[in-house]
This record gives C-alpha cells, structure tokens and sequence, in this order.
C-alpha cells in the first residue's frame, strides 16, 4: 500500500473523532465507542497489528481512563465537601470582595490559580479543580468548562514540576546519537541541552501568553454575555495585558534560570501575588462590572448538573475555607520534586502487570501517587475541619459519584483508542505508527515551511494521547530529524513541538471530557471544542510565526507575516474599543449637559 493512503488511513480515527465530536455534535459517550471501534479495525486489518497488542493497548487505557476518572471524582468531592460545608460561600464572598466582575475573577482563578495547580500537578488537574470552582461561584457551567480549558496551554508545559520537558522531551530525544553531537557541538551536557530547550519553550509561551487572559475574557463575553460581544472583554484590556505579564515574565525567567521544574509553580504564585493586591487597589480595573445575564436567561446548553448555591452570609473564615486547596497544593508540590522522598514513598504502592497478554505493553499504575487520592484524603480532613455531619458528607460523596459514573462512558473508550493509535507501530506489516506516519506526511507536503507545522504536529499530539508529556514521547525525535533533514535549528523545532503539545491539551477529548464531567456538563463536549478552535488556532498561528522568525529572523515571508498578523488584530480590536469608549463617552456628556 502507498505512503499516502496509508497516511489517509492513519488519519481516520482522528476523522471520526472531530467528525461525530465536532461536526456532529454527538456526545462523546456515543463518538467515542465509535471512534475506538474505527481505531481498533485499521489497526488489526490495514496495519497488521496483532490481536493480543489491541487487547493490551485498550488494557492499558482502560487503566488509564479509571485513573482518569478518579482524579475527578477527587475534585469534585473536594468542590461538594466545601459546598455541603458552607466553606464555598466563603470562598465566593472573598471573590466578590476582590471585585464582582466575573471577567476578573476568571483571570485569577484560571490564569494564576489555575496554572499554580498545573505547575503542581498536571494532567489535567486543574480542568477538574477549576471548572467546579467556577460553576459553585456563579459561572454557568460551560464557561465554567470553557475558562478552564483554555488557560491549559501556557503552563502547562512546565506542569507536573516540569514533566513534559524532564521526561517528555528527554525520553523522546534519548539514546539518539545525534542528540549527543548536537548537544557537544553547543559545549553542553545532554541534560544541559534539554534543559536549554525548556528555556526556549518558556520564550515562546511567554510572548503567546501574555495575550491568553485577553484571550479568555473575550470568549467569555462573545459566548457568555448577554450582548455577546467581544467589546466587553477589551474593556478589561489593561488588566489582561498586566495580568499576561505578571506570569509569563517570572515564568520565562525562572525557566531560563533555574530549570523547567518551577515556571508555572512558581510564576503562578508570583502572578498571585501581584494581581489580587492590585485588582483589590483597583488598578487597570473597568470602571463598571461586568457579569453574567440573569439566570433566567441562560440557555440551556450553559447549564450541567452542578448550579452555584443562592448567596448567603459567609460563616467559616477565609483561611479556613481556602486551607483544603492550599493544602492540595502543598502536597501536590512536596511529592512531585524529587529531591524530597514523599513522592517515592508513595511510588512504593504500585500495581504493574509486565507484558500484558505476552506483548511489551507493560501497565503500572500507582494509586496512592494520583492527584486524586490526594484531594479524597483533603476531603477527609475537610469533613473533620469544617465539623460536618455524616448524612452531609454522604451527600458530597453520593453526588461525587453519580457524576463520575455519568461520565465513565466517553473516558472508557476514549483513552484505549489512544493506546491503540499509539501502539500500532508493532505491526505484521513493518509500518511506523500511526501518528508517526501521519507527521511524515505532513513534513514532506511543507518542507522548508517546517518551524510554522513543528507546533501542529506537537497539538495533534496532544489531542491525541491526551497528554503533551506523552505527544513529546512520540514526536521529539521525528522533529529533531525533520529539523535536521531541512537543515535548521533542531533545539527550537523540538521547542515548538512542546510548545504545541501544550497547546494541544485545549482540545484534546481527555481533557474536555473531565473538564466537562467535574462541572456536571454530560454530551455537550462538541459544542465545547467547536468554542475552544478559535483559541487554539491564536496559540498555533502565533508559535509557528516565531518559531519561524526565531530560525530566519524577521522578512518577507510567512512567519512575519503570522507574527504581524496576530499582534495587528490585537492593536486594531483594542485602539476600536478605545475609540467605541470615547465616542460613548462624548455622547454621555451630551446627554448629562442637556439634562
């Protein structure tokens, strides 16, 4: 069979996804089962895999889909202890006493809170912590699900205390001589050179995301808003951009300085602690707030099974309200740097099952290590710290589940028909895998134009595994030889492959599936990524162009064009807005001096 149809063919389970996901808008309980169905037939009758590999692949996500899920169920019964507690109502008066604005409050909570978990944790723990959060403080829930999809880009290639760089791009990259060479030709160690590779992908995240909270914000107000416009979220225009850069430039420097461990740890921290004094001191604040419509007058795609509780006077003080997440934080933090022994002490509970069903697949779970158990055992300590009865924890934990098992369904064959695709590589046929074949494709359609498709390859990556750690597992190498092969940077190609597999984790079904479950949004995971493209496409667009001037520097071709592209839209929304403003405010004069 030709490269190109078998190219075709490797592209037919992505197809499907985006198809009966995207263009169809079946819920994913009813795509998923279909697209792993598709996944497991070209695999067995077009690439020659064997049975028992399909078998132990969709094994292996099965495993991986549980793990999945009770990294949800964990936060979402963190959400209802604090709600059964009355901790929440705390928690949504402190907001409300930083600012009512829900554009504001989106940022914080997302942007800096949010990429605080991610630098903790990873794995898209924050999705799952987040969209609850949001939904118990008044957010519908899919902006809710939406506010917390989009912020999973910038850090979250330094998530997980640096993973996708320290075992993503390393384990890509090792044991390839090349690598070595390159690395010694820079008089560096390998370690050095990765290393270096993670202060590149914190440039370009950096000069990306200091636009994302703007970003945000004018998706809130187009989908959210009751004029649904983009105008409201320019208003907040200065905010964002401080907010952008509160982040991104500690984050950038720290990768640059003290390795890839800390960027997003440690620059969501930093933000935190710059932006809510300021928003408190009302600095680059609007001059009005802005919230959502009455709830009357949400539509019914908005709405999932968790709703925020009516207002009432706070009676647990905010410290305490707030302690089971700073204390979620804190261990997330202390068992995930390797200097300290708690995260290897807890590795020592591990269940592996070597060479499922005489493959090399090998499964390994270890439970005690997930976010999950983690935010179940919080929840514990919530029920002693807050006092609560038995009959209301019962209700926090019988409302947890009835969730998780709502959206088993779509994750229990979502993840297997990743492993599936992952895994074809070992075939009768002696055909590379499937995503790997496909991004040979696509670097021999491109060519020279290679720094602008570096970033898409390492986003269908991403919405493929799930995973930027996993997408640069598989795609550090192949980019590193495209690279070579065009005769350009390899360390910046691989750069912007992290970068997109970053990226990536917008869309990637996984995600958007558990995001979605822990806000109580079942079956509308379609209309979620069609809302979540156009965020994806800036963050893609943007990479590609600096990459490209990165490699050639700035001149007539497509990466300043790209670069230009996306920072004159910027310019030309904000200086309409500020014009819109000042002809409102000539013409509210009018009227104040006729009066």
């Amino acid at each position: 069979m030709g490269f190109w149809s078998l190219a075709l063919l490797a592209l037919t389970p992505i197809l499907t996804v985006l198809l009966l996901l995207v263009l169809l808008g079946w819920p994913a309980k009813r795509a998923m089962p279909l697209a792993f169905l598709m996944t497991g037939l070209v695999a067995i009758f077009f690439w020659g895999v064997p049975y028992n590999y399909v078998a132990a692949a969709s094994t292996k996500g099965i495993i991986t889909a549980i793990e999945v899920l009770f990294i949800v169920f964990g936060a979402v019964l963190m959400l209802n202890t604090l709600r059964e507690s009355g901790a929440i109502h705390t928690i949504r008066a402190g907001f409300t006493t930083i600012t009512p604005d829900r554009r504001i409050q989106a940022i914080i909570i997302c942007w800096l809170f949010g990429s605080f978990i991610e630098g903790a944790s990873g794995f898209g723990t924050p999705s799952a912590i987040l969209a609850p959060l949001l939904v118990a403080i008044g957010f519908p829930a899919m902006a809710a699900v939406l506010s917390a999809l989009i912020i999973q880009s910038t850090p979250v290639s330094f998530g997980a205390v640096g993973t996708p760089i320290l075992i993503g791009v390393n384990s890509g990259l090792s044991g390839a001589p090349n690598v070595a060479e390159q690395a010694a030709a820079l008089g560096m160690t390998t370690d050095e050179f990765i290393r270096s590779i993670g202060g590149q992908v914190a440039i370009f995240h950096g000069m990306i995301g200091v636009f994302l909270p703007l970003v945000l914000v004018m998706m809130l107000t187009l989908f959210f808003g009751e004029k649904r416009s983009i105008w409201a979220g320019l208003e907040v225009w200065k905010f964002a951009l401080f907010a952008g850069l509160a982040f991104t430039v500690p984050y950038a420097l720290i990768a640059n300085v003290l390795g890839p461990e800390f960027p997003s740890l440690f620059g969501g921290l930093i933000g935190l602690a710059i932006v809510v004094p300021a928003a408190k001191k009302g600095w680059f604040m609007p001059k009005k707030s802005w919230d959502f419509p009455p709830l009357s007058k949400w539509e019914q795609d908005w709405m999932g099974m968790l709703s925020a509780d009516p207002l009432t006077k706070p009676t647990i003080s905010m410290f305490k309200a707030w302690f089971p997440y700073i204390l979620i934080g804190f261990i997330l933090v202390i068992t995930r740097m390797e200097a300290l022994p708690f995260g290897a002490a807890l590795k020592k509970v591990a269940i592996t099952i070597e060479q499922v069903f005489g493959t090399t697949i090998d499964i390994s779970s270890t439970p005690l290590f997930l976010p999950g158990t983690i935010m179940v055992a919080v929840s514990v300590v919530g029920y002693f710290l807050y006092k609560m009865d038995r009959s209301s924890y019962r209700t926090a934990v019988s409302n947890s589940a009835k969730m998780i098992v709502s959206a088993a369904p779509a994750l229990l064959f979502a993840v297997p028909m990743v492993q599936v695709f992952i895994n074809s590589g070992v075939n009768a046929n002696g055909y590379e895998s499937m995503p790997l074949l496909l991004a040979e494709g696509v670097s021999k359609m491109v060519g020279e134009h290679w720094p602008v498709v570096a970033p898409v390859i390492g986003a269908l990556g991403a919405f493929i595994a799930g995973s930027n750690t996993i997408s640069n597992m598989m795609f550090a190498l192949f980019q590193f030889g495209a690279a070579e092969n065009v005769g350009i940077s390899p360390a910046t190609i691989v750069a912007l492959q992290a970068v997109g597999g970053a990226a990536g984790n917008i869309i990637c079904v996984h995600n958007v599936v558990a995001a979605a479950a822990a806000a109580g949004i079942i079956g509308k995971e379609g209309v979620l990524i069609r809302k979540v493209l156009l965020p994806l496409t800036y963050y893609l667009v943007f990479a590609g162009g600096l990459g490209y001037v990165a490699i050639h520097g700035f001149g007539l071709h497509i990466g300043t064009l790209f670069v230009a592209t996306v920072l004159l839209v910027f310019l030309i929304m904000i200086l309409k807005y500020q014009r819109k403003a000042k002809l409102a405010n000539i013409e509210n004069n009018k009227k104040v001096s006729t009066l």
